[in-house]
Parts: structure tokens; sequence; C-alpha cells
């Protein structure tokens, strides 16, 4: 069985990856963003706020909760996604150490 490179690493960089490729599309950012401005929301009015369709937008849901940043629950035909504030920390606190450790391995270059 052939292991996967990002084994190599050590689980909070691998860890970190997986938040940031969460975040790297702007419509995830968006929808974070919506979340956060009404606490929590039902995706239908995600989808009325963003130029995207339901599906795509559903996508993009999927994604934020397979990480662990929005947690969701299933009422019906709706559903309710709301930010797992738990998980935002722990993204902050990985990009705060990364962003530290640069800082201190930084040369004068420029």
């Amino acid at each position: 069985m052939a292991s996967s490179k990002t084994e190599q690493f050590d689980a909070h960089t691998t860890r970190l990856a997986e938040l940031a490729k969460a975040l790297s599309h702007p419509a995830r950012l968006a929808i974070l963003q919506k979340i956060a401005e009404r606490n929590t929301c039902i995706c239908g009015e995600i989808v009325e706020a963003l130029p995207l369709a339901q599906a795509t937008v559903s996508q993009h849901l999927k994604a934020l909760k397979e990480v662990g940043l929005l947690c969701g629950e299933i009422d019906g035909p709706r559903s309710c996604y709301c930010i797992n504030y738990t998980v935002l920390g722990e993204l902050q606190a990985h990009l705060n150490g990364f962003f530290t450790g640069v800082e201190t391995s930084r040369q004068k270059c420029c």
C-alpha cells in the first residue's frame, strides 16, 4: 500500500494545510462571512446572498463541514449551518504558530 505524501509532514502542518485548503476559495470565505453575520444560517439564505447555484453552495458547505469549520443540522428540507468556533480557534492558533515560526527564522534579505 503506497503512503500518502502528506504523511511525511507533522500533524500540525498537515492540519493547517487541510484548513487552508478549505478556505482557499472566495466562495467559502463569503459563506463563512455570511454565517458569521447571522450567527446561524439556513442554506437557502446563503444561496440568496451569493451569486452561486444551490448545488455549488452545497459543495462549498460540504468542504467547510468536512474540515470541521462548520457544524450543521438537517431539519426536514432545511439544512442549518453555524461556525464551529473551536475549530476556528484551532485554525487561528495554527496560523499564529506558523507565521511566528516563519518570522523568527527570517533572515535579513530585503
